[in-house]
């Protein structure tokens, strides 16, 4: 019955650019390696990135959760970082004025392909996502993003 519920990972972005990593699966002793996956993917350094194990305050107790430690968890890291690129992407294009689709990603920040001096880092989009500046159509402020999956 446990290997039927559902787990998540819900990595969110605060203005000051650290970012919480919560888990719905009980610590593994893999923890630092989960903060050096966001960390990679983000281009910060693993000391921002806090992992939260069981992470209750996040997703509440008897919602279904399986709470094993899941050799998932690493897949649903990197969807969820990949979910959060994309819509910082879109903030960055609109903090930088020009269109998302024209930056590329490059050492950590967000480039325009027109001035290269022009650039986003994940704490700029974050700073900008929690209410500096308008954001693009149906984009919502705060920068986090969710992958729920099961193994």
């Amino acid at each position: 019955m446990a290997d039927e519920a559902y787990r998540a990972v819900f990595l969110r972005v605060h203005p000051t650019g650290k970012m919480v990593l919560s888990l719905t699966t009980e610590a593994d002793g893999k923890e630092g390696q989960y903060a050096q996956l966001v960390a990679d993917r983000l281009g910060v350094p693993a000391l921002d990135v806090k992992v939260v194990p069981a992470d209750t305050n996040r997703f509440g107790v008897g919602h279904g959760f399986n709470t094993a430690p899941s050799g998932g968890v690493p897949a649903a890291i990197d969807s969820a970082s990949g979910k959060l690129l994309a819509k910082a992407q879109l903030i960055a294009g609109a903090a930088l004025e020009t269109p998302a689709e024209t930056l590329r990603w490059s050492d950590g920040a967000f480039i325009s392909a027109t001035d290269a001096a022009h650039a986003q880092t994940i704490a700029d989009v974050a700073l900008y996502a929690h209410g500096t500046g308008a954001l693009p159509p149906g984009v919502e402020g705060g920068l986090d993003a969710q992958t729920v999956y099961t193994d």
